[in-house]
C-alpha cells in the first residue's frame, strides 16, 4: 500500500515544483503589502487600547511568540522599524530559506499583537505560514531564479512543497466564497446599493479627486445596482476558480487584480490590495508559467550583485 502511495504521490508531482518566480512576485507583493501597513502606522496608533482587551502589546498564548512581546516596554517602535528592513529583504527576493521564516514571524507579529487588525493582515499571516514548506525547501540565492537544468527535489520534498500551494488555493477560493455567501445577509448588498453607501462615506469613501468620476454611477440607480450586484458575481467566479479550466484561470486572475486596484484607488486599501494581489497570483497563475523577472537587463542585474556582494545569482 505505502508503494503504491509512493507512485500516486510521484506522479503527483511529475514536471512539478513551486520553486519559480512566480511564487517569488507573490511573496514580494506579500511583503510590500505589510510593510506598507508598518511603514505608514506609528505604533501608538498600531497599539491603541482597546475597550475589553488587555493593554496592547497582546500577549497571551501564542501571542507571546510576537516580537513586539520579547522586548522591553517602551521599544516598539524598535521593532516596527526592525520589521519594515525584514519586509524589505523578504520583496527583493534574497535567501527565501532564510526569509521565509523571517517573514512569517513580522506578519504574525502583527496580527498576533496590535490591537487594530483588518483582514488582510490575517490573510498576510495565513499566506506566509503556508508558503513555509515552499521557501525552506527553495535551494535558490533569490526567489526570482529560474531553476537550473538538471536541479531536482526528491518527491516528499516537492509533495511537501506543493501541497502547501495547493492548500493556500483552497483558502483562497475559500476566502472570495465566504466574502460573496456573507453579502447575500446583508440587505444592501442584496438591493444593490451597497456601493453607493461605501463609496460615499466621508471616511471610508472614494477621495476627493476620485469622486466627480464615480459619483454619477452611484447615483443612478441602474449603475449603482449592477456595480453591486458585479462585486457578488466576481467573488463567486473567483471562487469557483479552483474547479475551472486552466485556460480560463489568466483572464480571471486579471478581473481579480483589476478589483483589488479598483479598491485600492477608491477606499485606501493598498496594503490589502497587494495583499490579495499576491494570493490570487498563487491560486490562479501557473506555478510553471514563470514571469522571466530573472532575465531583468544587465545593468539591474550588475547593481543588485555588486549592492549584495554575490558576484552573481548562482547557489
Amino acid at each position: 500500500m505505502l508503494a503504491r502511495l509512493a507512485r500516486r504521490a510521484e506522479r503527483l508531482v511529475e514536471n512539478r515544483e513551486p520553486w519559480s518566480d512566480v511564487v517569488g512576485v507573490a511573496r514580494t507583493a506579500l511583503a510590500l503589502g505589510t510593510m506598507g501597513t508598518l511603514l505608514f502606522s506609528h505604533s501608538s496608533s498600531m497599539f491603541r487600547p482597546v475597550v475589553g482587551l488587555p493593554t496592547p502589546p497582546l500577549c497571551q498564548g501564542l501571542s507571546a511568540l510576537s516580537l513586539y512581546c520579547l522586548v522591553p516596554a517602551g521599544n516598539l517602535e524598535l521593532v516596527r522599524w526592525i520589521s519594515v528592513i525584514v519586509l524589505v529583504v523578504v520583496a527583493s527576493g534574497w535567501r527565501p530559506r532564510i526569509t521565509g521564516l523571517l517573514h512569517w514571524w513580522v506578519v504574525f507579529s502583527l496580527a498576533a499583537s496590535t490591537s487594530l487588525v483588518d483582514g488582510g493582515d490575517l490573510i498576510a499571516n495565513n499566506l506566509a505560514l503556508l508558503l513555509l514548506p515552499v521557501t525552506l525547501t527553495d535551494r535558490r540565492t533569490w526567489h526570482w531564479e529560474a531553476r537550473r537544468q538538471g536541479d531536482s527535489e526528491g518527491v516528499l520534498t516537492r509533495f511537501f512543497a506543493l501541497s502547501a500551494v495547493w492548500a493556500i488555493r483552497v483558502q483562497v477560493s475559500v476566502i472570495y466564497f465566504d466574502a460573496a455567501l456573507g453579502k447575500t445577509r446583508v440587505e444592501e448588498w442584496v438591493d444593490g446599493t451597497a456601493l453607493y453607501y461605501w463609496l460615499l462615506d466621508p471616511v471610508f469613501g472614494a477621495p476627493e479627486y476620485l469622486a466627480p468620476l464615480v459619483r454619477p454611477f452611484l447615483l443612478n440607480g441602474v449603475t449603482v445596482a449592477l456595480a453591486t450586484w458585479s462585486v457578488i458575481l466576481l467573488e463567486l467566479l473567483l471562487f469557483a476558480g479552483l474547479f475551472m479550466e486552466k485556460r480560463y484561470r489568466p483572464m480571471l486572475l486579471v478581473a481579480g487584480l483589476l478589483f483589488h486596484v479598483g479598491i485600492g484607488a477608491l477606499q485606501g486599501l493598498s496594503s490589502f490590495a497587494l495583499t490579495m494581489s499576491s494570493a490570487l497570483i498563487l491560486y490562479l497563475w501557473p506555478l510553471e508559467k514563470e514571469f522571466g523577472v530573472a532575465r531583468l537587463p544587465a545593468w539591474v542585474r550588475g547593481v543588485l550583485q555588486d549592492r549584495w556582494r554575490l558576484g552573481g545569482v548562482s547557489r
